[in-house]
């Protein structure tokens, strides 16, 4: 079975870490980008020359587009991981119409279209993975982060309903980052450390390992959240 696995915004960050990961577990990796040309190449060059495709994903027509482009070059598509995200902390009495949509946007809508599409190059070889990256803020409510964390327990919504409708041939499930090492700017990470059982900030390579769980499941698990926050979900 081909093994080609589309990661979005796969250029940097967790993106960057999980097609990295995947290549080395012997997939073939397609990286997705925006407007990171150069760190999508650099990444791309790193996985083996891996294939990258150009989309703003904010644009429904660009993602029927890329996909198009992804079966006219690499044939077919075993794995999609919907890791492409926007993140911004405000005030919920000062969001706007706007500030809800740039989030949105990517985050909700743009990662249904991408397992829509995906799952249509799926069905067509008979099987698929789709590993949408979710977020503790999708679990754990963040006061200054009304948009980003509906958007994020929107997508462990779409996980589970998802799974219902593809299956049996496709699986849907969903990764939820903790405090990972590439979000230490966040002016709330240590406290957020503090909370966390683990007493630690874990890594994206954690991330990908997850990632790589659900790709290499068998279909009997399907629908299902994984939290990489060192226990902090639990607190």
């Amino acid at each position: 079975m081909d093994r080609t696995v589309l990661v979005t915004g796969g250029a940097k960050r967790i993106g960057r870490g999980i097609a990295l990961r995947l290549f080395r577990e012997g997939y073939r990796v397609a990286i997705h980008y925006q407007t990171s040309e150069q760190e999508a190449r650099a990444t791309a060059e790193e996985c083996g020359g891996a294939s990258l495709f150009k989309a703003d994903l904010e644009k429904v027509d660009e993602i029927r587009r890329m996909f198009g482009e992804v079966e006219e070059q690499l044939g077919s598509l075993y794995g999609l991981v919907n890791n492409a995200a926007r993140f911004r902390r405000s005030d919920p009495l000062q969001i706007t119409e706007a500030d809800w949509d740039f989030i949105h946007s990517v985050n909700l809508k743009a990662t249904f279209f991408c397992c829509q599409q995906g799952a249509m190059l799926m069905k067509k070889a008979g099987a698929g993975r789709i590993v949408n990256i979710s977020s503790l803020g999708g679990i754990l409510a963040w006061a200054e982060y009304a948009h980003y964390c509906s958007s994020k327990a929107g997508v462990i919504m779409l996980t589970r309903v998802l799974a219902k409708a593809l299956a049996p041939e496709i699986t849907v499930n969903s990764v939820a980052p903790g405090v990972i090492l590439s979000s230490g700017q966040e002016p709330r990470v240590e406290q957020m450390i503090e909370a966390t059982p683990a007493r630690r900030m874990g890594t994206v390579d954690e991330v990908a390992e997850a990632v790589l769980y659900f790709l290499n499941a068998s279909n009997f698990i399907t629908g299902q959240v994984l939290a990489v926050d060192g226990g902090l979900s639990q607190r």
